[in-house]
């Protein structure tokens, strides 16, 4: 249910509407809207006559119930999109964010390199792997705790933050001191414990729609990092697993403005990963653009014929800065910057 408070409520009453939520046994989730607030209430069934009677209380302008699955990331309960800030970024908005680096740490030396190489060229925010999922347990898994510290390092020489990925629940802590964006990948978008941990992060969460998720899946599972009291997500489409062979995933387009219909949440595009193939990254990423994109997350390797991991669907530096230059008429035809 979403409590709608007057626009015109004060704090003692809108404190007092928090105070019934919590009695009834619901979570309350306030959502600051531009002209009113909104109190989400989260819980058990149940005491839905329980939340429909505080629309007697004073303040209260109505009590709505939320016909869809997924409740806090619903467009019911904030209508307006979120921006997720990241220092002076924001995703979201009418800027195209674009994050960009190698699948993987590899050294001081190859991440300097591509971070420079992807700043220069105009990227925000860089990416780069430490703990690497792989289907073989044989292939690279990441350097771990010092390709942190390899991210930490180039951030404060480039000036660029960084997002990289989590993988298990007890390393959650040790990932979110370091990192600016915590990264949720395919695999683990249905690791419920991981979720609910991310839930108490003070850090923005980039996650990723699994390989055979649907769409109602991918949302519900954004819900459970909200429900937890961490409303600052950020979904990516990086293609589904279809009959197709030609490129390494099916890049689901359709997905970007449904998304946008149901979510107030930010969504960005990963072409890399959704083609598997360098050459396919440009028109994927333009189309991504068109098809209402927040931004996109481009792999990008100064030798990607060298790269550990993922080094097929990496631009080279010059690739990328032609990718950049090429985009940016789509950008302003779809009436956004970068």
């Amino acid at each position: 249910m979403i409590i709608v408070m007057d626009a015109g409520a004060t704090k003692e009453q809108t404190d007092e509407v928090i105070r019934r939520i919590k009695e009834i046994g619901y979570t309350p989730h306030i959502i600051q809207g531009v002209e009113r607030n909104i109190i989400g209430a989260v819980g058990d069934e149940r005491g839905k006559a329980r939340l429909q009677s505080l629309e007697s209380l004073p303040g209260v302008e109505s009590v709505v119930p939320i016909l869809k699955p997924y409740k806090l990331t619903s467009r019911q309960v904030k209508p307006e999109n979120s921006i997720i800030s990241i220092g002076d970024l924001k995703i979201g908005g009418d800027n195209i964010i674009i994050i960009a680096g190698p699948c993987s740490v590899e050294s001081m030396e190859q991440l300097m390199e591509a971070a420079r190489a992807v700043k220069d060229a105009g990227a925000q925010i860089l990416r780069g792997g430490a703990f690497k999922p792989r289907t073989s347990p044989y292939s690279f898994q990441g350097m771990e705790e010092e390709g942190l510290k390899i991210l930490a390092e180039v951030r404060n020489e480039t000036g660029l933050p960084f997002v990289t990925e989590v993988m298990n629940p007890r390393e959650v802590g040790l990932v979110a001191d370091y990192t600016d964006i915590v990264q949720v990948g395919a695999r683990n978008v249905q690791n419920f414990s991981l979720l609910k941990e991310l839930g108490g992060v003070d850090k923005p969460i980039l996650l990723k729609r699994g390989l055979m998720t649907t769409i109602k899946e991918f949302l519900m599972a954004a819900e459970y990092i909200l429900s937890e009291g961490n409303h600052e997500v950020i979904l990516c489409e990086r293609g589904i697993r279809t009959f197709e062979t030609a490129t390494r995933n099916t890049l689901d387009l359709g997905a970007i403005p449904v998304l946008k219909q149901e979510t107030h949440l930010p969504i960005i595009v990963d072409p890399s990963h959704a083609t598997g193939n360098w050459r396919y990254v440009e028109p994927m990423s333009r189309a991504a653009i068109a098809a209402g994109a927040d931004g996109l997350m481009i792999e990008v390797h100064p030798r990607p014929e060298e790269a550990f991991s993922d080094g097929s669907q990496s631009l080279k530096p010059k690739k990328f800065t032609a990718l950049m230059n090429n985009l940016r008429p789509f950008v302003k035809a779809a009436g956004r910057t970068m």
